[in-house]
């Protein structure tokens, strides 16, 4: 018999539909529940879903709305961030995270990463507050949270409000608080690929504070209340139905997940230990007093040979992802910025280094081994004499 980790199989880098598959009975169920009630807009649905995500966290309010881009957008809209205001947060991370800042009409300003981590340097944070300093958001990537002690004390120190982007983790912890409490308003996506993912696009912000999470609500249906009445300008971010009822349904499997997540993650390392890798190629950094929801398993490998790694892995039918390839600073709609290659150099290299694996709570051990393989071949046929090999030495 063929070794398995040697037999032609595909491993996408996602695979919802085995998602679905162990849950199809509960999604069905509530979806013609939604379909026979006809009530398609916000409503019970959707405020059971801002209940039960609030109570995850440990939060008092939780605002539903259309995306994770408009969960980071209305916050800053509520708390009057505009022109010639400034708002601090990390060049590595997804677009939004910037883009819901420029949108306001407010100056983006960004802090690099620590290395390690991805996530941004607190250690630098202060240098970058000015007294046009409104916001700081930081991001809580791939699964794991900004080390949020030292955020909130400068935060503090100057009066600002701390806005998490925990669109990549829920459920991720720092000091046994979970992501969403650990500033004063939280922004969750639940994309598809997220780890609770919709069958679109949904958003939640959670905060403690009523008065900002009322303000967040009526934004979010063009500034009505009541119906037809309008105080403010806002805009359409409304949550569906189906979405929550769907999310609704997730959350009750998520610490599950969770935990297969954090076993898959496990694993990786165990694999790419035992293959000689583990010098070659950089794992993804549990940090003290974080929990890691493994959003992302990201590795680290040269940046002259991160893409023909990808190249082999998808000629072998493995999937990968780059999160991501262009860090904020650099992308052509900030020009205006006036950002130069080398103003943030850990993050510029992350965005040449890094790949994400395959990484889902039904990925099995038999997957897990053939991607570890390949990973393998590859530095056997390409790193000697290079810098994987140098490094291997």
């Amino acid at each position: 018999m063929a070794d398995r980790t040697t037999e032609p199989i595909s491993v996408p880098a996602l695979d919802l539909k085995a998602q679905y598959r162990t849950i199809r009975d509960e999604i069905d169920q509530v979806v013609r529940a939604v379909v026979e009630s006809q009530y398609f807009i916000l409503g019970p649905e959707v405020a059971g879903l801002e209940a039960e995500i609030a109570a995850y966290g440990g939060s008092k309010f939780g605002v539903g709305c259309a995306s994770g881009s408009d969960a980071l957008l209305l916050p800053l809209l509520a708390l009057e961030v505009g022109p010639g205001d400034e708002v601090v947060t990390t060049p590595y991370s997804f677009f939004a995270t910037a883009g819901s800042i420029w949108r306001t009409g407010a100056r983006p300003v960004f802090v690099d990463i620590d290395p390690s981590t991805f996530n941004i340097d607190a250690k630098q944070l202060e240098a970058a507050i000015t007294p046009r300093t409104r916001v700081v958001i930081p991001v809580h990537l791939y699964g794991q949270t900004a080390d949020m002690t030292p955020i909130m004390e400068v935060a503090r120190r100057h009066g600002l409000v701390v806005l998490e982007d925990a669109a990549q983790s829920i459920g991720a912890a720092y000091q046994g608080r979970r992501a969403g409490v650990l500033g004063d308003v939280a922004a969750f996506s639940f994309y598809p690929s997220k780890n609770l993912g919709g069958f679109g696009d949904a958003g939640m912000i959670t905060t403690d504070d009523e008065a900002l999470a009322k303000r967040m609500a009526r934004l979010r249906v063009h500034g009505m209340e009541p119906k037809y009445y309008h105080h403010e300008v806002g805009f359409n971010s409304r949550l569906d139905a189906l979405q929550a009822a769907v999310l609704r349904v997730k959350l009750r499997h998520l610490d599950a997940w969770t935990a297969a997540r954090r076993r898959v993650a496990d694993n990786y390392r165990a694999l790419l230990s035992r293959a000689g890798l583990s010098e070659i190629v950089g794992l993804p950094v549990e940090s003290p007093g974080c929990f890691h929801v493994y959003n992302q398993f990201t590795i680290r490998v040269p940046a002259e040979v991160r893409d023909p790694l990808r190249a082999h892995l998808t000629a072998k039918r493995v999937g990968t992802e780059i999160y991501y390839p262009i860090p904020l600073h650099l992308q052509d709609c900030f020009r205006a910025l006036g950002h130069r290659p080398g103003d943030f150099p850990h993050s510029e290299a992350a965005a040449k280094e890094t790949l994400a694996l395959p990484i889902y709570p039904e990925l099995t051990d038999s997957a897990q081994e053939y991607v570890a393989a390949r990973i393998a071949e590859f530095v056997d046929e390409h790193a000697r004499g290079s810098r994987l090999g140098e490094r291997a030495a």
